[in-house]
Order: structure tokens, then C-alpha cells, then sequence
């Protein structure tokens, strides 16, 4: 603020949730020595109001004041004063004692009356059903701590103050914790409560809410240990039973109470975290000329206005290819749209081509759009619907599943929750999907394919040829889809009458009579489409037909056509006007199932020489290699990949920083992985190869893990069928990681001795170099250190051969662990260090959170826990920043065994469940384990000892089956002696 001298005057502000202190705008005042600083918080907490002499002498010094004590307290509020400076009218002396009071007419700018304004706000907000609103209230209130309050003051009134203050903001904890158990995230909340019963033990409001999330959170055995643990704890240190609400609890546990279920929630915009939620909009655009089906729209409408009551809706349109099932179904969707403010999900399920869209890869999707981020989708089918459903709990979705093969690809994409709803397309009667509203959609009728036809061609022309205009809709057999066709041909040809139109269409099915009724309706529409194409668009046509995929961004479509961005858009939207060809989105386009098929025939049957269609198909395959290659290069400075990968005949595009890059990747991830698993012919099954090496991204974070998977698993079939060996040994390099993990360790080791022989074998120095350090890791982990050894020097000599600076530095990491794993700690630290020497030379600031992760753990077995938490700490936020979910869960399980080792269980077990988190999310069962295993330790070094049995428990049979020593450590774990 501006006081009229040009010099700005700025407010006093005051903290007392922490050390107490003085800021005139950003400069810190002198607060003085303790007693001067007791003096300040005794007036600032007294909102304003006057306190005696006697008072502040009591407050500061109780029963045993000095002798001086009168002349103490003037000369603190002396001092003080002279620190205001301009503002020293703020303290007011009156009636023989002190206030602190504003100067400017406004409250006084103080912390706790700022809590104190939020935490009312926030009761208000959770009254008025705000449960969003009053969380982040309480978030911003609890902000305000900055670590003990009242810190290092002496006196009575300051002890007082501060076991109140203290007790305050635990209050608010739980206030919050109970909001976020309100909101849906008990997983979420495990963790935090965990630690604040090991620091509050005897509190049972908390024991409460962590058994209630738990239970929540499916870990039903966890939640009755922690009543167990609770009892004993109760009658060891006071002698009293549990409170009758802890009781209770445990009991509807025990029943499986189905009110303890997390509730649904009135949506207001934001996530269960309290953060503004992403609103999904992604419904096609609806046809403007959208004709007839009226009573069908009201039957749909009505359906889908019952999801705002206490069921969720789903509804069935089931018809033949070209019936207009997708159009009725998104001009319905639109017209809803009001019943569901939260958003509108859409996915072609591709259920009528070869290739139908798995449910997993579709759930990955839809939460990547409802805004969950890539670490946190989990890998598996069940895992992801689960998530799926708890995201849309408490909010008002609608979700178009359209082009569904059977209801056993619908049923995992179904939300779950009243408010929401599903409108599903398909070609096959979903007779067995449960509570379905089911509707057949048959061809329209003769007169509501006229009505439509009209609408496109325009009546003028149609009103004086009515008779001709009957029989054009008749020979599309009154199936929407070829009635657009047909029309919009007609609509784009001036000169032609309605006559000549259905003369040529007559000729079409002439020519096409071996057909079926319902195609050959459409497949002459087809014909006549496509005939009347210009040479550059029919071509454009049958080209884009042969890719693989949901849809295809401009860029792709670019390169299949050979064309820059400018031309091949102008094409593109020519044949979106001629209703061969759908604008998915701005830059995006596909086909319906239908003309893909067509386009298809076309192609075989009319490019000449047919090595036209490879060539196409080769570039896009170069323009996914090429990009994909600029990604990995952005990701991984120096590493070699990119030198040894098959040449590329089409670039590909530029990126200006590695999110751009990043976006891209998990932007394209579904089409490039689908033209990855196309290209199986003998010119394209490397390319293909190094377009997954080059997105093993892909699989580490694992939203699209499964289709990664699948890919490699067809062109490994299709390199052993081709008996390309040097493709063989790459794909089972790419598997090794992908088995690596999962956890599979066997399975892992076995395609890395496949890659390690095949390499060797085809003098492929990728394969050759990358195996022995894959061998390594998987041996180090399974404590074959003898063999880890030999195999990770081979890897390093391999790299220093191939100079790829930025693998060999990862042979040295790996070998760290190893030296690790044989008690050699001061080699290990040293070999991790010129590991990341070599990172940072090379500036591959991702692999460097690899090297840290490494150091890590040299210097947490060499005890120093301080530089060991700093590492991991920094790699932890690396590895968060790039979307890597498994490292992610890996180093915040170290920061977990370094906390315990430094005498912090409460703060191990809360990174413990953190990292339990992040592995069920992606990684394998071992991992898991391993993070079960250090709960459990954690767990019970804060005393809940029936909790850590339950987690060790759970550990064992994972161990057993995987054949890991480490069984024999969690039986001793679980033995008698070790529990009591």
C-alpha cells in the first residue's frame, strides 16, 4: 500500500505457530530474548484486549517472579517498541499493563486468528455438505504450523498455551483425516495415521479412523490387528478397555457392516483430494442434420435421467454395421449432458474390426482423463476398474462405450455408482449384461430416411424428383450410415439430378449382388462414395485404411500419405466432408469400422504396384521410430540405443523439452504400439523392434504396460517365425525388463539368457551388452552375487566397447549393490559415485536418480543415514517428475529401512505404506513383499505388534512362491520369541 510519500507502508504480521516472531512486510522484526518474545505471545493470544501488569509477571514467571520483575516487563515492551519503529503505536500501554493492536483499523495479521478463520470456515463448509471446500480450508489452516509452537519460550502461560495449541492442531488432524475418509482416500490416509498413532498413541479417535481406513482400503485383517494392538495398549498403560465406539467398529468389521463402505459424495468439481477435478469432455461432435429416431431419443433420455437418482444407468443400442447406432447414441449423449456436470467419457471399442480395444488398456485411458497421473494407474485389469469406479464415486459421469464386441469387454468399463451411467453400441444383444436397458435399432423408416436424406441434399431437389429420391434411400436399404453417403455425393455434385443418383446406385448393387442385404446396401454407397473421389483423395482414402489403432493424429496421418502437414490436412477434411472419414478431435481422425473395411478392399484390390501399401505403411512406422527416437535421446543423453537402431526413411518430430516429449509418448501410446504389433513383415519387424526399445517407457509406468506387453509378445512370434534372430535377442532384452518389473524374476532371467545368446550370436552389440547387465541385476537380486558379478563386468566391458558412456555407468550402479550385497561397502560407494559422475557429465538427469537411488544404499549400509537420505530424497523427486511409479515405490521403501535404522519406525512406516502404494500401482508381488515386510518391522517397533503380523503374514506365501530367502527371514519374523 502506497502512503501517499511514495514509499509503501507496509502491514505488521505476527506468528505464533512456531517460533514466535515479527515481520513488517518481508522483513523480520527483532522479537528480542525468550522472556521478551513470552511477553509478545502473551499479548498477541489475547486478541486485543488489555493485560495487567500482574498478569504478564504471572505469565512469565508464575508463583517465583524476580524481584525486579515490574522493571523487566517495562524494559521488554521498551525494547520491542524501538523494534516497531514507525508502527511502535501498535503496542498500547493502559491501565498499568499492554495490548497489541492493529494500527491500520484491520485485524491484527496474526497465524493463529488466521487457523482460527479458516477452521471456522471450514465447519461451515462441511455443514453445508462442502466436504471439498472445508478439507482445503482445513489444509490452508493447518499450513500455518511451522513446528512447535510457541517454540523455546519460557513461563507458565507459554506451556499452557502450547499444550493447547498442540492439542488444537491434532484436533484439526483428525478433522481432516476424517474429511479425506469422507472423501474417498483412506488409501491415502494409511499412511499419515499410521504415524500419528505411534506419536499419539493413547489417542482413540486416531486408532479409529486408521482401522476405519484401512478397512476401506481392502485390508480388512489389518484393520481388527490394530483394535488388538489398541486393547492390549489400553490395559497395559491405563488398565481400561477400548471406548465403546472403538468396540463398535471393530464389530461391523467383523460382520463386513456394508454402511462402513466409503460413501458417495455430492460431486462439486474437485477430487477426493480436494484438488479442482478434471471435467472430461469427449463426446464426438453430434451431426447437425440428426434426423428421425424420436422416440428412441425420449426412451434414452428418460433412461439416462434415472442415473441422478439411486441406480446407475446403463443402456444397450444393438443394430447392424451402418444402422446409426453411434450417431442416436451421441446425439442422445449431448441432450444429457446437463444430468452429468462431471464430465462425458468416450472410447471407441473397436469390437466389430480384428484387434477390439482391451478393457484394460481402455480403463488406462479414461484415468488418465479424469486426471489420475500415470504413476498412480495400476497394472492389472482388476486393479484399474476398481480405481475406475472409486474415482467416479460421488460424481455424475456419463460414459459412451461405443462399437462394444461382447458385454465381457463392457462390464470392467462400467462405473458402478448411482449418479453415473453408460450408453453402450454394439452389433451383438447384450442379453447378458445385467440390468441393462436394451433397444434394438433397426433401419430407419421410409420416411425417416427421406426426412434425412432431404436435410443433407436440400428439399428443392428432392421435392421435384420425390418418386427418385424413394427409391435412392430404398437402395441404401434405409441404413443411415449409407444414406449420408450417398446424399452428401449427391449434395456435392450439382449438376447431377436425384435420377442419375440412384441410376448409378442401382448399377453399384448390380455389381454387387453376391453381397448380403444389410453390406450390400452400404458397400454400394461405398462404391459410389468412393468413385466419385478425386485421385488424390481416393488414394488419401485407401491408404489411411491400412493403420492400425484407435484413430490417427494429422502428423501420422502425414506420413502414411507422404505429404507435409498443410496438404495432408486439406485432404483429410475433404474426406470428413464426404462422410468416408470423422474428426475425433482437433488434429485427430478415424474411421467407423465399416469404411475401414472398405477402405481396406480398396487398397488390395486398386493400388498399383501393391508395394504402395508397404510403403505407407513403412513410413508411419519411421515416423513413430524417428520420434520415438528424439524422445529417447531428450530422456537419455548419451546412451547408444539410437546409434544401433535400424535406419528411419521418414522423419519424425521435434521436441523443445522432455515433458513435450513425455506428453507425446503417452499421448501416442496406443497407436504407435498398435503399428508396432503390425509391422511383422520381414522389412519392418526390426524398425518395429526399436520402436518398443525406444518406449520401454511405456512399460515402466504402467498405464499402457499390457499393451506393451502384448506387442512384443506378437513380434517375438513373428521374429521366430521369420527366423530373425537379431530381432529375437532384442525383443527378449525388451521382455527382460518387462518381467524385471513385474517381479517375475525367473521368467525375466530366462529372455535374458535368450538375449545374451542370440546377441552374441548375431554380433548385435545392443543385445549383446544390454543382457549380461540384465542378467546382473536379476542375479544381485536373488542373491547370486558370484554370478552378478561376472555378469555385470561383462556388461561394463561390453559398454566401454560399444562406448555408451551412460550404460556402462549403469553397469556400475547395478555392481555397487552387488559389492553391497558382499560387504565390500566402500567399493560400492565409490563405484555408485563414478556412476553418477558419468550422469552428470552426460547431463541424463533421469538415469542420474538411478545412480542415487544406488549411492542410496551404499551409504545407508555404511551408516550414513544423513547423505543416504538426502540421495534418495533427491532421486524420489526425479523419478516422481518423469512419471516413473515402480522407482517411485522402490526408493521410498529405502527412505523407509533408513528411517528405521535411525530410530524413526513411525516415520519408516508411514514411507512404508507410501511405498505400498506406489508398488501395487506397478511392480510385481516381490516387491510388494519386501515393503510388507518392512511395514511389519516398523509396525512393530511402534508397538502395534498384531498389525505387523498381519503384514508379515502376507509377505510369506509371496516369498515361498517365488522361492526367496527371504521367507526364511519373515518365518523367524513370525516365530513365537520374536512377536511377544
Amino acid at each position: 500500500m502506497d502512503d501517499g510519500t511514495g514509499q509503501g507502508q507496509e502491514r505488521l504480521r505476527f506468528t505464533v505457530l512456531g517460533p514466535v516472531r515479527a515481520w513488517r512486510g518481508e522483513t523480520a522484526l527483532a522479537a528480542g530474548s525468550p522472556q521478551q518474545r513470552a511477553l509478545l505471545a502473551a499479548l498477541l493470544l489475547r486478541g486485543g484486549r488489555t493485560a495487567t501488569a500482574a498478569e504478564l509477571v504471572d505469565a512469565l514467571w508464575g508463583d517465583e517472579p524476580p524481584h525486579a520483575a515490574l522493571a523487566a516487563l517495562r524494559t521488554y515492551a521498551s525494547r520491542f517498541r524501538k523494534a516497531l519503529g514507525p508502527d511502535a503505536d501498535a503496542l498500547v500501554s493502559e491501565s498499568g499493563g499492554y495490548a497489541i493492536r492493529s494500527t491500520d483499523g484491520q485485524p491484527l495479521d496474526l497465524d493463529h486468528d488466521q487457523a482460527e478463520q479458516y477452521a471456522a470456515e471450514a465447519e461451515k463448509a462441511r455443514t453445508a455438505g462442502d466436504l471439498s471446500r472445508a478439507r482445503e480450508l482445513l489444509d490452508r489452516a493447518l499450513d500455518l504450523w511451522d513446528g512447535e509452537p510457541l517454540a523455546g519460550l519460557p513461563g507458565p502461560y507459554a506451556e499452557t498455551q502450547r499444550t493447547r495449541l498442540n492439542e488444537w492442531r491434532l484436533s484439526l488432524m483428525e478433522t481432516l483425516l476424517e474429511l479425506d475418509l469422507e472423501l474417498g482416500s483412506h488409501a491415502e490416509a494409511v499412511s499419515e495415521l499410521t504415524a500419528l498413532t505411534a506419536a499419539h498413541p493413547l489417542r482413540e479417535r486416531l486408532r479409529e479412523l486408521l482401522m476405519l481406513a484401512l478397512y476401506r482400503s481392502g485390508r480388512q485383517a489389518e484393520a481388527l490387528a490394530v483394535y488388538t494392538d489398541t486393547r492390549k495398549l489400553l490395559d497395559d498403560e491405563l488398565g481400561v478397555d477400548p471406548c465403546a465406539s472403538l468396540s463398535e467398529l471393530q464389530q461391523r468389521i467383523l460382520r463386513a457392516d456394508t454402511d462402513l463402505d466409503a460413501p458417495p459424495v455430492i460431486s462439486d468439481g474437485r477430487d477426493a483430494t480436494g484438488r479442482v477435478a478434471v471435467r472430461p469432455q469427449q463426446l464426438p461432435a453430434s451431426v447437425a442434420d440428426f434426423t428421425g429416431r424420436a422416440a428412441f431419443v425420449a426412451e434414452l433420455g428418460d433412461q439416462l435421467a434415472t442415473a441422478e437418482g439411486s441406480v446407475m444407468a446403463v443402456s444397450a443400442l444393438t443394430g447392424i454395421g451402418g444402422v446409426g447406432k453411434t450417431t442416436l447414441a451421441v446425439h442422445v449423449a449431448h441432450a444429457a449432458r446437463e444430468h452429468f456436470p462431471d464430465g462425458q467419457l468416450y472410447v471407441d471399442l473397436q469390437g466389430a474390426g480384428h484387434t477390439p480395444s482391451s478393457p484394460e488398456a481402455v480403463l488406462g485411458a479414461f484415468l488418465r482423463s479424469l486426471g489420475i497421473p500415470d504413476p498412480s494407474i495400476p497394472d492389472g485389469l482388476a486393479e484399474r476398474s476398481a480405481l475406475y469406479r472409486s474415482t467416479l464415486a460421488g460424481r455424475r459421469i456419463l460414459t459412451l462405450l461405443d462399437n462394444a464386441r461382447d458385454a465381457a469387454q463392457v462390464r470392467p468399463l462400467l462405473p458402478g455408482t448411482e449418479g453415473c451411467a453408460a450408453l453402450i453400441t454394439s452389433r451383438a444383444r447384450m442379453i447378458d449384461l445385467a440390468g441393462a436397458h436394451l433397444i434394438d435399432l433397426d433401419v430407419m423408416s421410409p420416411e425417416e430416411a427421406l426426412a434425412l436424406f432431404t436435410r443433407i441434399v436440400g428439399e428443392e431437389r428432392v421435392n421435384s424428383e420425390r418418386q427418385a429420391a424413394m427409391a435412392v434411400v430404398g437402395a441404401c436399404g434405409f441404413l443411415p450410415l449409407a444414406i449420408r453417403i450417398a446424399a452428401s455425393r449427391l449434395a456435392a455434385r450439382r449438376t447431377w439430378t436425384v435420377s442419375i443418383l440412384a441410376r448409378k446406385l442401382a448399377d453399384e448393387r448390380r455389381r454387387l449382388d453376391e453381397l448380403r442385404a444389410g453390406d450390400l446396401a452400404v458397400k454400394a454407397t461405398f462404391e459410389l462414395g468412393y468413385g466419385q473421389l478425386e485421385p488424390q483423395q481416393a488414394r488419401a482414402f485407401r491408404l489411411l485404411g491400412l493403420a492400425d489403432g484407435p484413430d490417427i493424429s494429422l502428423a501420422a496421418a502425414a506420413a502414411i500419405l507422404d505429404l507435409d502437414i498443410e496438404s495432408a490436412e486439406e485432404l483429410i477434411e475433404s474426406l470428413v466432408d464426404a462422410s468416408l472419414l470423422e474428426s475425433a478431435a482437433p488434429g485427430r481422425y478415424r474411421f467407423h469400422d465399416l469404411v475401414r473395411l472398405y477402405a481396406r478392399d480398396c487398397a488390395e484390390r486398386d493400388e498399383e504396384p501393391s508395394s504402395e501399401r508397404e510403403a505407407a505403411l513403412s513410413r508411419l512406422l519411421d515416423f513413430y521410430l524417428a520420434t520415438a527416437a528424439r524422445m529417447y535421446a531428450l530422456e537419455r543423453p548419451g546412451d547408444r540405443l539410437v546409434d544401433h537402431m535400424e535406419p528411419t526413411g521418414y522423419p519424425g518430430l521435434q521436441f523443445t523439452d522432455r515433458p513435450e516429449a513425455l506428453q507425446w509418448l503417452f499421448g501416442e501410446a496406443r497407436c504407435l504400439l498398435a503399428c508396432a504389433q503390425q509391422s511383422t513383415t520381414p522389412q519392418a519387424l526390426r524398425r518395429a523392434v526399436d520402436l518398443l526399445l525406444l518406449t520401454l517407457d511405456l512399460a515402466e509406468s504402467s498405464a499402457d504396460s499390457h499393451q506393451y506387453e502384448q506387442a512384443n509378445m506378437s513380434l517375438l512370434a513373428a521374429a521366430r517365425e521369420l527366423g530373425d534372430q537379431r530381432a529375437e535377442a532384442r525383443l527378449h532384452t525388451s521382455l527382460t525388463n518387462v518381467h524385471t518389473l513385474a517381479g517375475r524374476l525367473d521368467e525375466a532371467d530366462a529372455h535374458a539368457q535368450s538375449a545374451m545368446l542370440l546377441g552374441l550370436a548375431t554380433e548385435d552389440a545392443f543385445a549383446s551388452s544390454n543382457a549380461p547387465n540384465d542378467r546382473g541385476i536379476i542375479a544381485g537380486i536373488q542373491q547370486r552375487y558370484e554370478d552378478a558379478e561376472l555378469y555385470l563386468s561383462q556388461a561394463r566391458a561390453a559398454f566401454r566397447d560399444d562406448r555408451n558412456e551412460q550404460s556402462e555407468a549403469s553397469a556400475l550402479c547395478n555392481l555397487a549393490r552387488v559389492h553391497l550385497g558382499t560387504g565390500r561397502v566402500e567399493s560400492a560407494i565409490k563405484l555408485a559415485q563414478e556412476g553418477i559422475g558419468i550422469y552428470r557429465k552426460l547431463g541424463a538427469t533421469r538415469r542420474l536418480a538411478n545412480g542415487m537411488y544406488s549411492l542410496g544404499l551404499a551409504l545407508t549400509r555404511a551408516g550414513r543415514l544423513n547423505a543416504a537420505r538426502q540421495q534418495l530424497s533427491e532421486a524420489l523427486v526425479i523419478f516422481q517428475e518423469n512419471r516413473q511409479g515402480f522407482w517411485e515405490g522402490m526408493t521410498l521403501l529405502r527412505l523407509g529401512e533408513i528411517e528405521l535404522g535411525d530410530g524413526h519406525p513411525a516415520q519408516a512406516a508411514e514411507h512404508a505404506e507410501q511405498a505400498l502404494k506406489a508398488l501395487r500401482i506397478v511392480g510385481g508381488e516381490r516387491w510388494r513383499a519386501d515393503t510388507l515386510t518392512l511395514l511389519g518391522r516398523a509396525l512393530h517397533s511402534i508397538g502395534h505388534t498384531g498389525r505387523a503380523r498381519v503384514c508379515w503374514q502376507e509377505a510369506l506365501p509371496i516369498y515361498e512362491q517365488l522361492g526367496s530367502p527371504e521367507s526364511r527371514q519373515v518365518q523367524a519374523l513370525l516365530s513365537p520369541v520374536h512377536v511377544s
